[in-house]
């Protein structure tokens, strides 16, 4: 191979490494030493290796408590109890959510609500006199949602209870906390594992707000048969994209 001059011979693994310019006095002039195969070869390991190392640390911040918020408590307008008005009191999910058997929406109860107890009971108590002011404006608690899914995805809790999916699978032992927080990260991959096998988390409709059911050993083929009985569509349709995205 012949570059410029004929007389100068350069082999084709020498050109690959070097630049070479040729001046009139035929030597050659380097812009580029060997070493500098080394040090482009650890630049592409390093950016190969910064980007992996990115793209992991993203994986598991997108999966924390910091984007999904599981585990933490929202500032309320009111310190809310569920502990205290669930396990103490005994009162069932469904005086407080009306609508979660028949709407998509499980409800918030409106000042009202509270106030059929309280105005009975810690009549004089700080703690609740935004309840109070509430009740006395008309102007309604702003409590901030806690289980909050993006407005891309669809959900919907009436048919969650109507095919057997207990409060405590998405929610937790709400009757436990003394101040609510989300239970679960509410993410695709959480949802999927859910539908991809519903069998493993579908119990009798008469437990569905059952706090302290357990599944049984054999639930498996429980919720295999419960599935049946309850008309749950099969896999396929559970994991369509457009059951939760219309």
């Amino acid at each position: 191979m012949y570059l410029l001059y004929p007389d100068v011979h350069i082999s084709a693994r020498r050109k690959a490494k070097l630049f070479i310019s040729m001046p009139p006095n035929g030597h050659e002039h380097r812009y580029f030493t060997p070493s500098a195969n080394t040090v482009v070869r650890l630049v592409i390991l390093l950016a190969v290796a910064a980007t992996a190392i990115g793209g992991v640390v993203a994986f598991e911040v997108f999966k924390s408590p910091f984007v999904t918020r599981a585990g933490i408590v929202e500032p309320q307008p009111v310190p809310f109890s569920h502990k205290h008005h669930v396990s103490d009191d005994g009162i069932d999910c469904r005086y407080c959510h009306t609508t979660a058997e028949r709407s998509a929406f499980a409800g918030i109860p409106p000042t009202e609500t509270c106030m059929n107890c309280h105005s009975q009971l810690w009549t004089t108590s700080e703690m609740l006199e935004p309840v109070r002011e509430s009740f006395r404006s008309g102007q309604p608690l702003r409590w901030k949602r806690v289980h909050n899914l993006p407005d891309f995805v669809f959900f919907d809790h009436s048919i969650h209870v109507a095919k057997g999916v207990g409060c405590s699978t998405c929610h937790g032992r709400v009757d436990k906390m003394q101040l609510t927080y989300q239970f679960a990260p509410l993410t695709m991959e959480w949802c999927l594992s859910c539908h991809r096998q519903p069998e493993e988390f579908i119990r009798p409709r008469e437990e569905v707000f059952n706090m302290n059911w357990e599944p049984p050993p054999d639930q498996a083929e429980e919720g295999a048969r419960l599935a049946k009985q309850y008309h749950v569509k099969d896999v396929q349709t559970l994991t369509n994209c457009s059951t939760c995205h219309r």
